[in-house]
């Protein structure tokens, strides 16, 4: 049995009407991510601020949790 990906691509339709939060450490220059969530099944989506319109990665929260972490810390979190 294989394990579950850390992320998958995010359907267009689990995102529609999805609230979009920017990080307060983004420029004006659309340099940053975009969170949105919780979304159905506990899941967090993410995506490219530039490209607004182009695709989402979805995480599951002890996996976007645990990224925060690592960089909280200077480094990756426990795998």
């Amino acid at each position: 049995m294989s394990a579950m990906p850390r992320y998958v691509l995010a359907a267009p339709s689990l995102l529609r009407g999805a609230s979009w939060r920017r990080s307060s450490y983004s420029t004006g220059y659309n340099n940053c991510v975009e969170t949105a969530g919780p979304l159905p099944g506990r899941l967090l989506a993410v995506r490219d601020s530039k490209r607004a319109s182009g695709p989402a990665l979805l995480f599951r929260s002890a996996a976007w949790t645990c990224f925060v972490e690592g960089l909280r810390n200077g480094g990756p979190g426990p795998l």
